[in-house]
């Protein structure tokens, strides 16, 4: 295997990330203060990379998939993943992540309802003013009144009277933090956005900042607030401005139903992943279900790969019909006959309704 790989697609994790070189001078990014590490992996990685993380092990990307992902690595640029359902776009996020000790994958399911500002970060306005006026609404206590502090004012130790409680940075917001080593975000079926959100995407991803105006009017008395990120815990933002460190391992899959503007093409690494092949589907199958069982379900993969020319298929619908007769114990002629049925409408290609 090449040296060059940081991420060897080999499925243990590894110090690698430890060799990554420095960036390009052109992304080389200079925030902070520094935050702290996030937090191992989560049950939805786990989910992912299947039972006891085996597919993790199992997953073994081809030459073109591991070198892409490296490039992405090495220039600082976001993944565009591309490639049928199920074909194991978002589970790459999750590889790189427990191969390289990032910890948990930042996701950002996108939506046609989605906007930029979701994937940044929420301010409770509302929230504030209900605060405040519920407040306002209780006397004020004797040694508040002796001080002259009125009933209801907000808290005057706090930077910007306490507004860093109302805002939450998104995932995308909390992936531009400053850190030591990149974090992992995983944008999620972005074909899916408004028109709007892939071009609106293109400054902070070159940039790799974003600014919260609610904190840069306070940055003359407030230089310093803290926040809640997308892991729940409490950051520093300063000036109003979220600048990174590390710019993060960016992941943004697309099933493929419309195209991107030549800006953000430019400005991402593009890998597709084709639909997996026999050899793909047995590793998947032995992660989620155990060694060996690939043979035992040699069949129903058949089955799975044996379609028409155009057809679409996910791998959801694969392992839907494994687990069904998995658990159901079909021995029998007449229970053979019910397994080769279910299967059939299980793994029925999805452009299809009849």
């Amino acid at each position: 295997m090449s040296d060059w790989l940081i991420y060897r697609g080999a499925g243990a994790p590894h110090d690698g990330i430890e060799h990554l070189p420095p960036p390009p001078p052109w992304r080389d990014f200079d925030g902070g203060p520094l935050v702290a590490p996030p937090a191992a992996l989560d049950p939805s990685s786990e989910r992912r990379l299947g039972v006891q993380r085996r597919e993790a092990s199992h997953h073994r990307p081809g030459e073109t998939e591991r070198e892409l992902v490296n490039a992405a690595l090495y220039l600082r640029r976001p993944l565009l993943v591309t490639g049928a359902p199920g074909s194991g776009k978002s589970t790459l996020a999750h590889s790189v992540a427990y191969e390289l000790g990032l910890g948990r994958v930042l996701g950002w399911p996108v939506v046609s309802r989605s906007t930029l500002r979701d994937g940044l970060y929420d301010y409770d306005a509302i929230g504030r003013l209900q605060d405040l006026q519920i407040a306002r609404a209780i006397p004020a206590t004797p040694a508040a009144a002796e001080s002259g502090t009125p009933a209801g004012a907000e808290p005057a130790d706090e930077p910007g009277g306490g507004i860093g409680r109302y805002i939450r940075l998104g995932p995308l917001g909390t992936a531009l933090l400053p850190s030591a080593r990149p974090r992992v975000l995983l944008v999620d079926e972005l074909d899916k956005s408004d028109i709007d959100l892939p071009n609106d995407l293109l400054n902070v991803l070159e940039e790799g900042e974003f600014r919260i105006p609610e904190l840069e009017r306070l940055s003359g008395s407030a230089p310093e607030v803290e926040v809640l990120s997308d892991d729940g815990a409490q950051v520093t933002v300063r000036d109003g401005r979220v600048r990174c460190r590390a710019f993060p391992f960016i992941v943004l899959t697309s099933n493929g139903e419309r195209d991107f503007p030549a800006p953000l093409l430019r400005r991402c690494i593009h890998l597709h992943i084709p639909v997996p092949d026999k050899e793909r589907l047995a590793a998947m199958v032995r992660a989620h279900f155990g060694e060996g069982a690939d043979g035992r379900y040699e069949a129903v993969i058949d089955r799975f790969l044996d379609r028409e020319p155009g057809d679409v298929r996910a791998v959801d619908q694969l392992f839907n019909a494994i687990h069904l007769t998995q658990k159901a114990g079909w021995t029998d002629e007449d229970e053979e006959e019910t397994r080769r049925r279910l299967t059939a409408e299980l793994m029925r290609p999805l452009d299809r309704t009849r």
